[in-house]
This record gives structure tokens, C-alpha cells and sequence, in this order.
């Protein structure tokens, strides 16, 4: 990892809080109504300019089907704007949820139950799209991706649903968690495992069209698949049956060793070992600017019988190897540092205690980050400057700073401990804001996730 470089301020601030427990940041709720939730979901909610944050507004008993708006608040003035809001939703959908805003322009994609579908719950993992707002356009829906699932399938069309929707840092393209709707009723006719979870990813390049039905839906950008799963892996391959925990590397992209940048996304990849025994690793996708011509795996739009295919140029690598460890596996959302040379995710040290644990793209010899007593819990999230690691830690929100100092002196808390600990957390683009969400609740109340800000010294 490149050296670190530190203000003095900062330097000032990690010693003071990591010698001085009683001297935690003071948090600002900023949400305050009881009757629902405001769920970050771990995305990247602050607007272009940290002024807004952008959520969902789930419910307990129906989760994200039954969320029925899209909604923004003014971290300043507590004002709060309805994005989206679904008329006459139901428990079971199509709901919309998971929202994340553009780092670059005023708008918003987050997943949308199919919104015409007359079949059974429209909010199905593999029966849901992507759509964006444009913060001056609300209540027009843009579909992001195509959906066909009608024979012939359409090439930049999916047939399935998509999710966990992440804009890459020039907001022209933007990735996903994918299951394939056509495989899953395979699965149900024939018995064998095909219902398997994988990544996409859209881009900004052409509208694609498709056959108009219930279930179908044209879409605005262009999309395919960029990792291959299989429903049987090979024991001791690279082979994996299950993508997810996928996040965009780098701002722009990682430093190739010519000096080009190269796009990609890291994700957590279900492999076999040895024995066939399923253990998770850390894997990375290189993404082609040209996505639209098909690989030699297969069509883009995929068959009758098997995934849409990478297009030509993607290419699939393992990172970790885990296997042979004493407590072998990794976690989590991968992590990257806005420079592209850093991964982060979550494994188990020696002594069994959940940590976090850095790797570049080149599946470098990973290096431990933190080295607590007890379980980090997750939530891992670069600093934009990428100067530490925030996370949380016996109900805390920590910071941890990369380096060769003694791990005491690069960690800091910024929160007092809590119970329900805090969650979702979310940088603003500056840096100077940490977001979360706490479960609390009032009198009479039933308790409902609230969005809390603290400021972070720079």
C-alpha cells in the first residue's frame, strides 16, 4: 500500500480519542418520525453536494416490497422530499428500495418491483429492475435495465432481477447483484440448483427494447453479466456457484502495471475446496469499456438453459485463498479505497475474532488492518480521502488508519457504544460526515431505524 499521509489535525484527533474513551463526536439525529422506517442500506445515499440523503422506507412485516416511497432529508434543516412515491402498494410490492444517488448528478436508482406484473409477488429476487429519478423530475421513472423473458432474448436485456445498485465514480455505469428468472424456473420444473445469485453491470451507452408484456420492460442503459457462476464447482477450482458482496473498485478503476486504469468490481465468490467443502473468497471481474460484444463463453442475452453471458474482455480473478487456514472464508461487502490499491473485507484472525483484512487486485499476500479482541461487525467504508477505514466495533463507529504504527495508535471511536449498535454507514463525498442509522424509538412507539450524522474532523 502506498504511504499514508496525514494532517496534523487528523494525526491530533486519533491521538486524542484513542487515549481519551470519554471523548466521543456528538451525533445529530436527523430523522424524527416513529411510524417507519429510514433505511441507508449501506449504499451511497449523500447527494453529489452532502446536503441530502436519500433512503427507503421498509417496513418490519414487509421489508422492501412493502416500502412505498423513495424519500430525501436536508441534513441542515431536517426538510424532507418525496423522490418516489408507489400508489396502492401492497405487502408484497412491487415495492421500491435500496437507493443509492449519483456522485455526479442529482438522481437516484434503487430496485423497483415489476410495477405491471399481474403474477404473485412482484418484489421476487429474480422479478425486479432498476429504475433512476432525477431529483428535478420526481415520480418519473427511468428504467435502468432491460428485462426479456420471452424467447428470443434480447442482447443488453436481463431476465431476471437486479439489485444492490452502485453508480461507478463517472456515474456512466452502474453495477449489481443479479438472479435470473428464466434459471429459476428451470430450477422448479426440473429440481436441480440453477437459482444462483451473480453480478452485472449497466451502462450509459443506448437504450435496448424489448417485447411488450407484463413481465418484460425496456430499459434506458445497456446491460450484461460480468461473472460466471455454476451450480456445481469443481472442488479445489477457482470455479465459484454464488457472486455477491460486490462493490466497484477505486474511484476510477485500478493502476495496471502499464500505467492504464482498468474497471472492475471486487465481490465475495462461493468457491469448493478440496474436500467440497464451500468456502467464501475474495474475487475481482475486470469490466471491458465495450460491453456489448459476447464472449466466448456465450451469448450476452443468454439461452434457454444457461445465464446471459460476460461480454468479450471480462475477466474473472481469485484474490484469496483461504481454504487452508484455521478458520478459512471472508465476508462482507469487498471495499475498495478510492485510489483502487486497497480491498477490504471482513475474515477471521488466528484467535477466531472477525477483522478486517486488506488485499490489492493483484491478490497480494492480504495484511490484517485491525487487530481487536472482539468481532468487528461490518459495515466497512473507506474515508473518501482514503485515509482510514470506518466500521463498527462493539457497538461503536471506529476509525482505523492503514500503516505500520502499532494497531492502538491507528484506531479511534467515534461513537459512544450503543445497543442496537449503529448501522449503514455512509460517507459524505467531502469526507466530513459520517451517516448511520440507529433503531430507536419513543414512548408509544414502535421502534424504527433513524438517521444519525456526526462530523469528522479532517
Amino acid at each position: 500500500m502506498p504511504f499514508q499521509r496525514y494532517s496534523l489535525t487528523t494525526l491530533i484527533l486519533f491521538s486524542m480519542l484513542s487515549c481519551q474513551t470519554d471523548s466521543y463526536l456528538k451525533e445529530k439525529q436527523i430523522t424524527d418520525d416513529y411510524h417507519y422506517h429510514h433505511d441507508l442500506d449501506n449504499n451511497d445515499n449523500f447527494s453529489p453536494d452532502g446536503k441530502w440523503l436519500v433512503y427507503d422506507t421498509r417496513t418490519d412485516s414487509g421489508g422492501i416490497a412493502e416500502s412505498a416511497k423513495i424519500e430525501k432529508v436536508n441534513i441542515e434543516t431536517g426538510e424532507k422530499k418525496v423522490l418516489l412515491e408507489i400508489k396502492n402498494n401492497e405487502i408484497w410490492g412491487p415495492g421500491a428500495g435500496a437507493v443509492s444517488y449519483s456522485p455526479v448528478q442529482q438522481a437516484v436508482v434503487f430496485i423497483h418491483g415489476l410495477a405491471n406484473s399481474t403474477k404473485e409477488n412482484p418484489y421476487q429476487q429474480w422479478r425486479r429492475t432498476g429504475v433512476i429519478i432525477e431529483d428535478a423530475n420526481p415520480n418519473v421513472p427511468i428504467y435502468m435495465d432491460a428485462r426479456d423473458v420471452t424467447f428470443p432474448f434480447t442482447p443488453g436485456a436481463l431476465r431476471g432481477g437486479t439489485h444492490r445498485h452502485e453508480w461507478s465514480g463517472d456515474g456512466n455505469w452502474i453495477g449489481f447483484t443479479y438472479n435470473d428468472a428464466i434459471l429459476k424456473a428451470l430450477e422448479d420444473s426440473t429440481g436441480q440448483k440453477r437459482n444462483l445469485r451473480t453480478i452485472g453491470v449497466s451502462k450509459n451507452i443506448r437504450s435496448v427494447n424489448v417485447d411488450k408484456n407484463d413481465e418484460n420492460v425496456s430499459g434506458e442503459w445497456f446491460s450484461t453479466l460480468v461473472v460466471r457462476v455454476v451450480p456445481d464447482p469443481a472442488p479445489g477450482s477457482d470455479q465459484i456457484s454464488h457472486a455477491a458482496g460486490d462493490s466497484w473498485v477505486g474511484t476510477n478503476g485500478y493502476l495496471l502495471k502499464n500505467g492504464e486504469r482498468q474497471l472492475a468490481r471486487a465481490f465475495i465468490g462461493v468457491v469448493k475446496d478440496v474436500n467440497g467443502k464451500e468456502v467464501n473468497e475474495v474475487f475481482i471481474v475486470d469490466i471491458p469499456e465495450d460491453i456489448t460484444q459476447p464472449g466466448e463463453l456465450g451469448p450476452l442475452e443468454g439461452t434457454k438453459d444457461d445465464f446471459p453471458m460476460p461480454p468479450r474482455g471480462a475477466i474473472q480473478r481469485r484474490l484469496t485463498f483461504t481454504s487452508k487456514k484455521k478458520y478459512p472464508g471472508c465476508t462482507g461487502i469487498v471495499r475498495s479505497s478510492p485510489d483502487g490499491t486497497s480491498l477490504a473485507y471482513l475474515a477471521k484472525d488466528d484467535n477466531g475474532v472477525e477483522q478486517i483484512f486488506l488485499t490489492s487486485p493483484f491478490g497480494d499476500d492480504p495484511r490484517q488492518l485491525t487487530a481487536h479482541e472482539s468481532n468487528v461487525s461490518g459495515n466497512v467504508r473507506w474515508r473518501p480521502d482514503g485515509s482510514a477505514v470506518s466500521y463498527i466495533h462493539e457497538g461503536s463507529i471506529t476509525l482505523c488508519k492503514p500503516g505500520n504504527a502499532p494497531f492502538e495508535q491507528r484506531i479511534l471511536k467515534l461513537t459512544q457504544p450503543a445497543n442496537p449498535a449503529p448501522s449503514n454507514l455512509v460517507w459524505s463525498p467531502d469526507g466530513k460526515i459520517l451517516a448511520s442509522n440507529r433503531l430507536t424509538q419513543k414512548e408509544g412507539e414502535a421502534a424504527s431505524q433513524q438517521i444519525f450524522v456526526v462530523e469528522v474532523p479532517m
